[in-house]
């Protein structure tokens, strides 16, 4: 791993751990072992750090997504995907979502990125209800998104069992559209 991924790497875990605004950049840069300069060589500002955390997260969980199987399973899959992730990488909400609520009034470049990210999302799963019913149905992937974003936050309270239920009402939703088609 290069120096720019290692501390990508350490910094969303520090993010994930102690939020973005309120963390320092030395307990950042932490886990990665890199100064401040080097920090500044690769990034340029902590902001800039923030925005590069995101976009890999963002491409991994996507990246994700593409690996798991599609099909008239498309939509389930997108939960048991998520069950894996948070897993694997705890159950703490949406670090998407987090970052654009720390950073709402310092930084719109940010506020940016995440509403763009998120509107890639829901076009990944309207591309997902659309091989599940057979159609486009927008209002539908944005039920299931909804579900999903719910179950991600939900999860960081109750346990890992909220995502089996959004999944079981995904379900419904998908079967009662595949009904109505016909």
């Amino acid at each position: 791993m290069d120096k720019r991924a290692d501390i990508v790497s350490g910094a969303a875990t520090a993010f994930e751990t102690h939020g973005f605004r309120g963390i320092g950049v030395d307990k950042v840069l932490e886990p990665s072992g890199a100064s401040t300069r080097t920090l500044y060589k690769h990034f340029g500002s902590k902001d800039a750090l923030v925005l590069a955390v995101l976009e890999e997260r963002h491409r991994r969980f996507a990246k994700r997504l593409e690996a798991a199987a599609g099909g008239s399973d498309a939509v389930a899959i997108l939960f048991d995907t998520l069950r894996r992730w948070l897993e694997e990488h705890g159950a703490r909400g949406c670090m998407l979502l987090r970052a654009r609520a720390e950073y709402s009034e310092a930084s719109e470049e940010i506020v940016a990125l995440v509403r763009r990210q998120k509107d890639e999302f829901h076009r990944m799963i309207a591309a997902r209800v659309e091989a599940a019913v057979g159609r486009s149905d927008n209002r539908l992937a944005t039920q299931i998104w909804v579900l999903f974003e719910g179950a991600t936050a939900a999860a960081s309270v109750a346990d890992l069992s909220v995502i089996d239920d959004a999944k079981a009402a995904a379900a419904l939703l998908v079967d009662a559209a595949r009904r109505n088609a016909g």
